[in-house]
């Protein structure tokens, strides 16, 4: 059940932005985004199930598939379709394990293991000759992959799709295999492993040479996209994050093509300005911080036109506009944002207290005399607590200066 109020209601849905990621995700990583959308109260939870049931009617699951009609139809038997589907699926399922079992078998066995080389040429010519795999048994082992990935098999279609990749010389199919097991490792929380596929297309598309530099940029909107599942969940993610999208060329693909992305962009700027003990930096002698802020403020000032939303609102207000009621006003926004984003809740509290700090250091800058009551009112605190703010950060900056 939502914490928000009707009034934070609005804001959160004014500014959801569902549709503009949905579609720059497998449909199997839009399914988690939908069930907080339905835990927040955003949107009618029949519509959310539709929703759900429209995304996966042409999948293998057909149990999951199933309730979701049965949820929405509930008073009516189910369609008969659905059950042929079933049988359908159940037969490709024996008949591509009955293709593969013999294949992995071999491959699991500890004296192939130790003849697998890093060439894959020889890995192919050592099992054909000596063992009978084939590359159409090769391709098999993705074919059963992806069967298992739309089955909702997540655990054997990564496995699938890793010794698929092992041995198979496909360029196109191996990357499409690859994209198939980031997908596998995010849903399954693994972002170690979900980094490692990451890094893998990142190294295929910004190394490859494209005929058409739109699905250059195409592949590079996607990595962004599916980026933010791991790097909102791991320490240290937002580094990495930052590393990636200030890149000159995921910069500029974000700028072409997902300006929304500029709201995650604020985020992990803002939120990154702790260190990893939770103590403050003097931002104003960090030059990384700088470095990120300064280019933050030139983009959020280039975009405006394109995109905004209270985060990127907040950026504008503070550095461009020195506008402190307007940037707390915003700031209250974001809090709605922050509560109710998919990928923002986890860093909620630390974004909303790293903002008051960066309020505070903007207004000592710009004035040669603090009025608490101003400064106070800046932070959206009461003058006791913006007493209290002020003695914790000069507390904490004496503390850092030793």
């Amino acid at each position: 059940m939502s914490e928000l109020g009707a009034a934070e209601l609005e804001i959160a849905r004014k500014y959801d932005l569902t549709k503009k990621v949905i579609p720059f995700l497998d449909r199997h990583l839009i399914y988690p985004i939908l069930e907080s959308l339905r835990s927040e109260d955003l949107y009618d939870d029949k519509a959310i199930t539709q929703l759900t049931f429209d995304l996966f009617k042409e999948t293998n699951m057909i149990s999951f598939v199933k309730e979701q009609w049965k949820t929405l139809n509930p008073n009516a038997q189910v369609p008969k379709e659905l059950e042929e589907k079933e049988a359908k699926v159940d037969e490709i399922f024996n008949k591509l394990n009955n293709e593969t079992k013999e294949t992995l078998d071999i491959l699991n066995l500890p004296e192939v293991q130790d003849h697998l080389k890093q060439d894959k040429q020889f890995n192919r010519e050592y099992l054909e000759k000596n063992h009978g795999i084939t590359e159409s048994k090769i391709n098999a082992l993705y074919e059963f992959g992806q069967f298992q990935y739309n089955r909702g098999d997540y655990v054997m279609a990564s496995d699938l799709l890793s010794n698929f990749r092992v041995l198979s010389t496909n360029t196109d199919l191996v990357i499409s295999a690859t994209w198939g097991k980031l997908a596998s490792e995010i849903i399954r929380l693994e972002w170690d492993s979900s980094l490692k596929e990451l890094a893998k297309l990142r190294e295929v598309v910004d190394s490859k040479s494209f005929a058409n530099t739109l699905t250059q940029l195409h592949h590079r909107t996607w990595i962004i996209h599916w980026s933010l599942f791991p790097f909102f969940n791991i320490e240290n993610g937002l580094d990495q994050l930052l590393e990636l999208f200030f890149s000159p060329s995921y910069l500029s693909a974000i700028q072409a093509a997902s300006p929304w992305i500029l709201r995650y962009l604020v985020a992990a700027v803002v939120a990154s300005e702790s260190t990893s003990s939770g103590k403050h930096f003097n931002n104003l002698s960090n030059p990384t911080f700088q470095n990120r802020l300064k280019d933050l403020i030139r983009v959020v000032g280039q975009e405006q036109y394109e995109y905004n939303d209270p985060l990127t609102d907040f950026i504008k207000a503070l550095y461009i506009d020195y506008d402190f009621q307007e940037a707390n006003a915003k700031l209250s926004e974001a809090s709605v944002i922050l509560r109710s984003d998919f990928f923002l809740i986890n860093i909620a509290d630390i974004f909303l207290e790293n903002a008051r700090h960066l309020i505070s250091e903007v207004y000592c800058r710009v004035h040669q005399r603090i009025n608490l009551d101003e400064l106070s009112k800046s932070l959206n605190l009461t003058r006791e607590e913006g007493e209290k703010w002020i003695a914790s950060l000069i507390k904490e900056t004496r503390m850092l200066s030793l």
